[in-house]
């Protein structure tokens, strides 16, 4: 059998800006002045002071998240989290170092993409792919992280990116918070460039994979947190922990929560093969799975835009400051 594969070499480009983005930089969110209606639930507010008596306790606090934590706007609020010593580790998927890239040189991100998938021109930005592709070829050769590599791209190129103050990866970086990437290819758009090199991609990758499972096997005493992300958040996560189980490593005194717009109803009653909430998988590899030998579990259905401003404003006011 002879296998065919298409050039991508005469794929066409455009520069992104002259695009339309529905983020920008100007309706970023600010912590501290814009509030979000207050979450009532004695469940939310346990989980803050588990957050907090975890980072008392110097133990770890990992925020995972997919892409629509930074399409809502919330940049702001994962920088201010981090430099409060709240989250230790942030990662997310490759959509979600895309759109905060986005943002760092354009100033925008989200393009409209009922039209652009019409004539083939979704996704298709010069910019945006070249200059992560290069990125992640420059740290591929360095043995670097996803996310360091394009952090040090930025912070070598800053002329280009006049908004990495509000790049969450960037400011990761300067911090040393580890801001890890975990990519299924052909999922992101710079998979769609001409100079994708898969590679360099899967190298830096899977760095950041023995990253993340390093700070999941310091997870005993942590918490754990996913917005969002219901395929790759909750599948890279319980891989990671069986490594360190399998290591030897104590992490069943855990808080998960996953924070999602699925009502899940009664999330730790047994279901069935027949119950489409079975194959939710945060719901299994998030809230169930990684407590049954202890710690606890939790399902909160609520917007990004809720969830997070509301868990910063309940950890100021519970008094948290940064030791």
């Amino acid at each position: 059998m002879e296998y065919r594969e298409l050039d991508f070499s005469l794929i066409r480009t455009n520069t992104a800006f002259a695009r339309h983005n529905l983020v920008r930089v100007e309706t970023l969110l600010n912590p501290g002045k814009d509030h979000a209606e207050r979450v009532e639930d004695p469940d939310f507010d346990a989980l803050a002071e588990r957050i907090l008596e975890a980072r008392r306790c110097g133990r770890p606090v990992i925020w995972s998240q997919g892409a629509h934590v930074i399409k809502n706007s919330l940049s702001r609020y994962l920088i201010a989290l981090m430099r409060m010593g709240i989250i230790t580790h942030l990662s997310g998927n490759g959509a979600c170092s895309i759109h905060d890239f986005e943002l760092a040189y354009l100033g925008g991100t989200s393009e409209d993409v009922p039209t652009a998938i019409e004539d083939g021109s979704f996704g298709m930005w010069e910019e945006t792919g070249r200059w992560m592709n290069d990125a992640l070829r420059e740290g591929a050769a360095r043995n670097q992280g996803y996310g360091e590599a394009l952090a040090r791209y930025i912070d070598s190129r800053q002329e280009l990116f006049p908004h990495r103050e509000d790049c969450v990866l960037y400011q990761a970086w300067k911090l040393g918070v580890p801001a890890t990437f975990h990519v299924a290819l052909g999922t992101d758009i710079i998979h769609q460039h001409p100079t994708a090199d898969f590679a360099a991609i899967g190298k830096t990758s899977g760095v950041d994979f023995r990253r993340y499972c390093d700070s999941v096997s310091r997870l005993d005493g942590g918490v754990f947190l996913n917005f969002g992300s219901a395929v790759i958040g909750a599948e890279v996560f319980l891989k990671a922990l069986s490594i360190a189980r399998n290591l030897g490593f104590p992490t069943f005194r855990i808080t998960t929560a996953n924070f999602d717009l699925i009502d899940l109803g009664d999330y730790r009653s047994k279901i069935g093969y027949e119950d489409p909430n079975y194959y939710y998988r945060p719901r299994k590899n998030i809230v169930n799975r990684p407590v049954s030998r202890g710690g606890t579990g939790w399902h909160f259905c609520l917007d990004h835009r809720v969830s997070v401003p509301n868990l910063y404003d309940r950890l100021i006011e519970k008094g948290w400051r940064k030791p």
